[in-house]
């Protein structure tokens, strides 16, 4: 820890800050607030009130606008100060608003309505957070069936992902034959086809198999990408073909020769393919809304889209489960996003 701190206080200048600090720390800071200030706004605004996110302008911090219970009126009402005129200065419970003028009480005259202008008053809040909007998304959605499906659906989709893909690449990089180019030529290429345009043949493709209504539906079309098999065949092609020779004279059959030698090897490649396998899989919206009609099948996204109705949307619930559903991937991320970089420029770089 006191070797990040000395990097991050190091300065150009003796004694002071060089101009060249001031730019670079600006730049940082200016980086950070653009990364991390859409999260940091997400997540302070799923703790907000329904009527809080409709506020204008509107605030960082949750608020809610305190109370003030005062003698023959049942409930507490909402409390303002007033900012003008004779009672300047004191707070009020507001009775009712009529037009621009606003009905109050004094708690030391409780029989005595004040009418003041709504501009002479202003609301008196606190910070409070709602963490009701969190429990609500459990009591009204099977939450934990729809973490379930993603969570089956990303790690199932990945492990067949990892396994076709390397297998993929293993041939086309470590074994000679006549079309090589032609069928890598072919994989590439359809790089450069949108993927909506195959979502029609697709779904016919899934009708005819049966898997409608299905996780594996959803799991099963994506089992090969492109971009994998193209990845982890650049890395591939790095490792001596000596060892697999060396392999062979020992009388190691191929897939020993694959499972012992080549996926070790090729562990960094693996790991960047595995993230963004994950990424892109937790995130998928669009094959699932396709294939999937049932509510007990519906991943997380599809149940993000549930808050949002014809007419009105749901946005204390909606950024709540979204928070939710941000959470799992963002840790994997955090955590392993180093293997991004190495691996990709391992991949690209020999």
């Amino acid at each position: 820890m006191g070797n990040v701190l000395t990097f991050l206080t190091r300065t150009r200048g003796i004694g002071r800050l060089h101009w060249t600090d001031w730019a670079s720390y600006a730049y940082l800071l200016f980086g950070v607030v653009i990364m991390f200030g859409p999260v940091i706004w997400l997540l302070l605004s799923s703790f907000k009130s329904e009527a809080e996110l409709q506020r204008f302008p509107p605030t960082l911090l949750p608020y809610a606008q305190e109370t003030i219970a005062i003698e023959g009126y049942d409930k507490p009402l909402p409390a303002f100060e007033i900012t003008n005129g004779e009672f300047a200065g004191m707070r009020a419970g507001q009775v009712r608003r009529i037009g621009l003028v606003a009905q109050m009480v004094r708690p030391e005259a409780p029989k005595d309505i004040v009418k003041v202008p709504i501009a002479d008053r202003k609301p008196v809040e606190r910070i409070d957070f709602a963490f009701e909007n969190y429990s609500d998304v459990f009591k009204r959605f099977d939450f934990l069936r729809y973490l379930w499906n993603s969570v089956f659906i990303t790690t199932m989709a990945t492990l067949i992902m990892l396994l076709v893909n390397s297998m993929a690449a293993f041939a086309l990089s470590k074994y000679h034959f006549r079309g090589r180019g032609t069928v890598l030529a072919m994989i590439v290429g359809t790089l450069m086809v949108p993927q909506t345009v195959v979502l029609v043949p697709l779904f016919l493709i899934t009708r005819e198999l049966g898997m409608l209504n299905s996780l594996w539906g959803v799991i099963i079309p994506g089992a090969a990408t492109p971009t994998g098999v193209f990845l982890l065949r650049q890395y591939m092609l790095t490792i001596p073909d000596e060892i697999l020779d060396a392999a062979r004279m020992d009388k190691a059959s191929e897939w020993k020769i694959f499972w012992r030698i080549v996926l070790p090897l090729s562990a960094p490649a693996i790991a960047v393919l595995a993230i963004l396998a994950i990424m892109w899989r937790w995130n998928d919206f669009l094959w699932p809304l396709i294939v999937l009609s049932q509510n007990d099948k519906f991943t997380l996204q599809l149940a993000l889209n549930s808050f949002q109705g014809q007419l009105t949307t749901q946005w204390s619930n909606l950024l709540a489960m979204t928070v939710l559903v941000l959470v799992p991937i963002a840790l994997v991320f955090a955590f392993l996003q180093k293997y991004i970089a190495t691996g990709i420029a391992s991949t690209g770089g020999k």
